[in-house]
């Protein structure tokens, strides 16, 4: 149990919320997808999820996973590393696509999300940003991809929108060029798509405020504190 003796209150004040104001530019929603083979069905519906996200009226961009290294393997001076982090960084939402592999994610899917930190100095890479899931499957519908992307997608404190896409069968579900055929599961795709693209439009302005927060405020306000009362300690030496 704390001592409350020696650890004075903090006051409870949230931070005021912002005036209303709306953004005027597109919204920018990221695209991650979890395989590297040359018809990657997780590809291909991450590809056929902007299109539509496109067709709202979204800026899109999607990250090609291909030659980013393994997570620890090399610095994040790396450039695969850092067009990630720009990428996450320029984005107001995110969608993952993965495929199901022995019931999880699979590892270049969580690569990339490994290489995400939660802060880069003071700007938050995805604290904040919407995210939508989706997974394909080989068999049967599943959804322990999703909900593995769930779990991450709360770890990273972004907002995971309600709805989620899993394709079963997904052999099954494009056609040669690469779109989707015409579906039930083409449906929900697109509601997924919807429902992403208008929590993005609710919450972007909003992502300062949403994310501050009591601790963080409260270890701020301690090192001001203790810089205030040591000033000799901030000074730079020569």
């Amino acid at each position: 149990m704390p001592n409350d003796s020696v650890r004075p209150p903090f006051p409870l004040a949230m931070t005021p919320e912002p005036a209303p104001s709306r953004a005027s530019h597109a919204p920018r929603i990221l695209f991650l997808y979890g395989s590297l083979r040359a018809r990657s069905f997780s590809r291909l519906l991450a590809e056929e999820a902007a299109r539509i996200m496109s067709s709202l009226g979204a800026e899109v961009r999607t990250f090609d996973p291909r030659e980013l290294p393994i997570y620890g393997s090399v610095s994040a001076d790396h450039p695969k590393v850092q067009e990630l982090r720009a990428a996450s960084v320029w984005s107001e939402g995110q969608v993952w696509s993965s495929p199901e592999q022995h019931g999880a994610i699979t590892a270049v899917m969580k690569n990339q999300i490994d290489w995400i930190p939660l802060e880069i100095g003071a700007v938050r890479p995805t604290q904040g940003r919407t995210l939508a899931v989706m997974q394909v499957s080989g068999g049967s519908q599943s959804f322990n991809a999703v909900n593995t992307l769930r779990l991450l997608g709360r770890w990273m404190r972004m907002f995971t929108i309600p709805n989620q896409s899993s394709v079963a069968k997904a052999y099954d579900e494009f056609h040669p060029d690469g779109t989707m055929k015409d579906s039930a599961y083409r449906d929900r795709l697109t509601d997924v798509m919807e429902e992403l693209y208008k929590v993005t439009l609710l919450l972007r302005d909003r992502t300062d405020w949403l994310v501050d927060r009591y601790s963080e405020r409260r270890e701020r306000a301690a090192k001001a504190a203790v810089a205030a009362d040591h000033p000799a300690a901030n000074v730079p030496t020569s």
